[in-house]
């Protein structure tokens, strides 16, 4: 036998494990391709988020206007159904009138009695004048009788005397009738006052709808009573409606009044609407716990810190004539900073 050497190369075996090089070479390029898409995707939403700023933590508001009745009464008749809409004026409701209008026959009865008594008091008051006048006479002609001649010296000194007398006497009775028309004139004036407060509350049991809108959460029925200060109607403000579209504060720097917008609607979606920012809120509340006055937007979602939102207003341009907005539904925003 002859032994024989082949020239063939060997295949490397196909279940060998690769090169430790060639694995920590992939591993590398896989950790740059990585970072280097990181850096890529950082990059474009700088760019991106530098001519854009869009949010979907918005939504619709209005005005929602609370009808407090001025009196407190039962509610003889209901003029509105739930979800209806109202026009500025129109009657709502109507409290009872019987007993205001009792209050308002009272006072007018006062106030008769009031400009009576007035009426006698200054009739006093022009007959003490009169008087003053005829003693104010009186003494001028005993002056002037003094110088007569004829007269003895103890009839003019009695005449002077008694002129003097009547003149004073008469002072006082002007003085006193003065203040008893003075008076009376508080009394009237009282009087005049306490009815034109019966009257206005009189026309205050007929509730009427303050601005145009739609009444809204009706829960009130003839018979219950209304009470003064408490809210017994509400009505969405047909004319407020705008939208409440929180942006993060690296934002609100580069958002001014004027500038155009679009907007999405949950309740209409996949259609965009123009707008434009009506204003940008200056201050946030930090906490949930304030007065309400300054608004207050939470920083966490799903136990994840946000940065700070700022409220920013925006008003539809030339909305669609058959748009229905509804207060609290959401919505989505873009604005090109």
């Amino acid at each position: 036998m002859s032994n024989t050497t082949s020239s063939e190369p060997i295949d490397p075996d196909p279940s060998a494990p690769p090169p430790a090089a060639s694995i920590e070479r992939r591993r590398a390029f896989r950790l740059v391709a990585g970072i280097a898409s990181l850096l890529a995707l950082w990059a474009v939403w700088q760019v991106l988020t530098s001519f854009v700023a869009y949010t979907d933590d918005a939504y619709v508001t209005t005005n929602f206007v609370a009808v407090v009745p001025q009196v407190t009464g039962v509610i003889v008749s209901i003029n509105v159904a739930n979800d209806r809409q109202v026009r500025r004026g129109e009657l709502l409701a109507v409290i009872d009138k019987v007993p205001f209008q009792l209050v308002v026959d009272q006072r007018k009865a006062a106030l008769q009695e009031a400009a009576a008594n007035h009426k006698l008091v200054s009739d006093d008051l022009a007959a003490a004048q009169n008087r003053l006048t005829t003693a104010t006479a009186v003494l001028q002609q005993a002056g002037d009788d003094q110088k007569q001649v004829t007269l003895t010296a103890a009839n003019v000194i009695s005449a002077n005397q008694q002129a003097t007398m009547e003149l004073a006497a008469a002072r006082e009775a002007v003085d006193k009738a003065s203040q008893s028309v003075a008076r009376q004139e508080a009394i009237v004036a009282q009087a005049e006052a306490a009815l034109a407060l019966a009257e206005w509350q009189l026309g205050q049991t007929e509730i009427r709808a303050p601005v145009d809108g739609t009444v809204n959460n009706l829960s009130v029925s003839v018979g219950d009573t209304a009470s003064a200060g408490k809210a017994l109607v509400g009505i969405v403000d047909a004319e407020g409606w705008r939208i409440v579209a929180n942006y993060k504060e690296n934002y609100v720097r580069k958002l001014e009044p004027g500038k155009a917008a679009w907007v999405w609607l949950d309740t209409h979606p996949w259609r965009p609407y123009r707008a434009r920012i009506e204003g940008v809120s200056r201050g946030i509340s930090r906490g949930p716990d304030q007065d309400g006055i300054l608004p207050y937007v939470a920083p966490t979602t799903d136990w994840i810190r946000l940065r700070r939102r700022f409220p920013v207003t925006l008003k539809l341009v030339e909305p669609p004539s058959d748009l229905t907005l509804y207060m609290g539904s959401d919505a989505s925003t873009l604005i090109f900073p």
